[in-house]
């Protein structure tokens, strides 16, 4: 798996997968990641990559040559992924689906955004992580990679924790309780301490109806849903 980024910085994204578990899997050849910067590809004499928008409005637009000459160096088989609010929500199902992927390039937009034309040229899929604005498109490129490589195998030291999370299910995962069994008065559920695991099982599966509930009500019923489908 190769992530290339398209961005005006890349050292908003390099630092993140320079410590914890992205780290060792990047050292153990699990997945790389490559840089693209439009301005080097910019015929602009100052290298400029933003212009007024045409028709008028605030703010500048990112313009379709710079982007256009970069993005026509990918390799053919490269899938591209652009980050906008006005794309679909990602999810984890998108996430599992996209660790099959030999080769994912993020473009993150800046300024106004980036013009239409550059994304009904490369876009495979277009993606927002939430009904909100950030200044630019790094922060959802790196949500989203995240998400995809922790479905690549060999990422993670304990594959069966990806089959305990939230999303994996409807249900939100159950409340998580690390030792001591009690700190400050504070105690965890006493099923947890006495070894039968089907009961604990059974309280977790409780729990995590319970929190879906009050977190995610929606997720619940699709849970209801795909019970009864089940029966």
């Amino acid at each position: 798996m190769r992530f290339t980024y398209v961005t005006l910085f890349s050292n908003l994204i390099d630092g993140y997968f320079q410590d914890s578990i992205l780290k060792r899997a990047i050292d153990a050849g699990a997945f790389e990641v490559a840089y693209l910067n439009p301005r080097d590809y910019s015929a602009s004499k100052h290298h400029k990559v933003d212009d007024t928008a045409v028709g008028g409005g605030a703010g500048m637009v990112m313009t379709p040559q710079p982007l256009f000459d970069a993005l026509s160096t990918l390799e053919e088989d490269t899938y591209i992924i652009f980050v906008a609010p006005v794309g679909k929500q990602f999810t984890q199902n998108d996430a599992k689906r996209l660790a099959k992927k030999k080769h994912i390039a993020f473009v993150s937009g800046r300024y106004e955004g980036i013009d239409e034309r550059v994304v009904e040229k490369f876009a495979d899929e277009v993606f927002s992580i939430g009904d909100y604005v950030l200044t630019g498109g790094e922060l959802p490129s790196l949500v989203m990679s995240d998400a995809i490589v922790r479905n690549i195998e060999g990422v993670l030291g304990n594959s069966e924790s990806l089959e305990m999370e939230s999303f994996e299910t409807p249900l939100l995962e159950a409340p998580s309780f690390g030792k001591p069994p009690i700190y400050e008065t504070l105690g965890v559920p006493s099923e947890y301490l006495k070894g039968n695991h089907s009961k604990i099982l059974a309280l977790k599966l409780a729990l995590s109806e319970c929190k879906t509930k009050y977190f995610r009500p929606e997720q619940l019923l699709k849970h209801s849903r795909r019970t009864s489908y089940e029966k």
